[in-house]
């Protein structure tokens, strides 16, 4: 059988659901990975070459086309196939469907040593016996000169991939209240389908507990009845901030190693919840907040949140751009950009904060109530509102 070549690299970071704004690093970063294969097969290969990218970054979009790759494989006789689908196991499927039409059974991987275990799960899954791989490790030399992915796991979750079926609880609802129709097994079911596709496990997973207040848990200390921050330098935990409207906030520290989670809605954003986390890994872990990176998670927008007149003020108090039509009964508020304003306020660099965005769409933040397809919300879906989570832990 026919050998077969398979460039497997990332053009940014495992979990991008960060930000773009790296995206000038990650176009270097694949440059030097083909750079570096290309030296490895002599600047040319007479075997079919796959290129596989990460699903959520730039490339196969206009600011990186998938021809700008495909021209950096200099002296090679075919072109190599771009692969960059929605997720990488939809991109190593339609691999597999390309070396089963030529009947190709032995492959060779050329990737880093970390994302070799990612590729071995899905090789698991994916191919049988009947095919054999081969691993090259080349790239672990390469990476952004931030990275945090490289210290960190982190993501926020969806609504789709549960087992939820009442409307505004499917499907992967992720938090049990007695108020609410999902039993602790339904949410149970869809924490352990979430920890699977992450990689954690639910017996490490700590949600925080919610009051819509100030209090902050500093893990391995006497945790309070209710919390709605959390903070930790424990390798392996998994905290987690709850969301339906509110925002999860993700704080990492990748100097300190310190992580910390915050669940933000508008009395707690007012009560200074954000600077309340941040301040908790700077006393109790020795952080720096200029080496702290802040993640704005999905949350109502602008567009759909609004408050009575004396709660808008005391955002128009906070930024003028808080808050659209000041002088109605229900003024429209921006709690995103209030949180933004406190903690740059509070010493976190400008750059450091970063807000989830719809990906190759860098003008476009996620609102929950604007998004049923992708989102819970309580504004949108009333008493009987499911929850996603941002969830984070050190490797």
């Amino acid at each position: 059988m026919e050998h077969i070549k398979v460039t497997l690299f990332s053009q940014n970071v495992d979990l991008v659901a960060f930000s773009q704004q790296n995206s000038l690093h990650g176009a270097e970063a694949v440059a030097q990975r083909i750079s570096e294969f290309c030296a490895l097969t002599g600047n040319g290969s007479q075997e079919p070459v796959f290129c596989i990218t990460d699903p959520e970054g730039s490339v196969g979009t206009d600011r990186f086309p998938r021809s700008s790759i495909q021209e950096m494989f200099i002296g090679f006789s075919n072109s190599p196939q771009v692969l960059c689908k929605s997720s990488l196991s939809a991109a190593l499927y339609s691999f597999k469907q390309a070396i089963d039409n030529e009947d190709i059974s032995n492959v060779k991987v050329v990737t880093s040593s970390r994302r070799r275990g990612l590729f071995q799960v899905y090789q698991e899954l994916l191919f049988t016996s009947a095919y054999n791989f081969e691993y090259r490790i080349l790239f672990d030399n390469l990476s952004h000169d931030c990275c945090p992915a490289d210290c960190f796991g982190h993501g926020y979750s969806t609504r789709t991939g549960g087992i939820s079926y009442i409307s505004t609880l499917s499907s992967l609802n992720l938090f049990c209240n007695p108020r609410r129709k999902d039993s602790r097994a339904v949410v149970a079911e869809n924490l352990r389908r979430l920890g699977l596709q992450a990689g954690f496990h639910p017996q490490q997973f700590n949600l925080i507990k919610c009051n819509h207040a100030s209090d902050v848990w500093v893990m391995g200390k006497p945790a309070p009845d209710s919390y709605d921050g959390m903070v930790t330098n424990r390798v392996g935990v998994v905290i987690a901030a709850p969301g339906a409207d509110c925002m999860p906030l993700l704080f990492t520290d990748p100097v300190a190693k310190v992580i910390g989670v915050a669940h933000a809605g508008w009395k707690g954003t007012l009560m200074g919840i954000a600077m309340a986390t941040m301040n908790a890994m700077v006393s109790e872990f020795g952080s720096r907040p200029a080496d702290i990176v802040c993640v704005i998670g999905p949350s109502v927008g602008p567009c759909c949140f609004t408050l009575d007149q004396d709660s808008a003020r005391k955002f128009h108090a906070i930024h003028p751009d808080c808050v659209r039509h000041i002088d109605s009964s229900r003024p429209y508020v921006d709690i995103r950009l209030a949180t933004r304003i406190l903690l740059e306020r509070g010493g976190i660099k400008p750059e450091h904060i970063e807000d989830i965005r719809v990906p190759h769409q860098s003008d476009s933040t996620l609102c929950t109530s604007c998004r049923p397809e992708l989102f819970f919300s309580h504004v949108r879906d009333g008493l009987n509102f499911g929850t996603q989570i941002g969830f984070l832990w050190i490797k």
